[in-house]
């Protein structure tokens, strides 16, 4: 049975990984100091991590003993095409509230 392959919406699914995401986004970090962040155990990071690696989010380089990870957000833009889709929703509900509150407020005139 071969191994589940992560993808940039299961990676992004869990508070954890976004925040480690966030932190990655400020500057590079060793596992060590992206584990002192959190109430989590470094295997849990390190788990976070490989998770977050499959997905192609972060990269690890090795420097001495210890491994630096960035963040490489290129394929969040997966997620923003994917969104950009519903933003008309939204859009279209923002024009709707606006018309109504601006029609209300004359119809309270009288």
């Amino acid at each position: 049975m071969a191994a589940v392959k992560h993808d940039v919406f299961q990676a992004i699914a869990d508070p954890t990984r976004r925040e480690v995401l966030r932190l990655l986004a400020k500057e590079e970090l060793p596992i060590s100091k992206i584990t002192s962040h959190f109430s989590l155990s470094r295997t849990a990071i390190a788990k976070h991590l490989h998770i977050l690696t499959e997905a192609e989010l972060v990269k690890g380089r090795k420097v001495g003993r210890e491994k630096i990870y960035q963040l490489h957000p290129e394929p969040l833009t997966e997620v923003k095409d994917w969104l950009s889709y519903y933003e008309r929703f939204w859009n279209n509900k923002l024009s709707m509230l606006k018309f109504i509150v601006e029609n209300d407020a004359g119809n309270d005139e009288m």
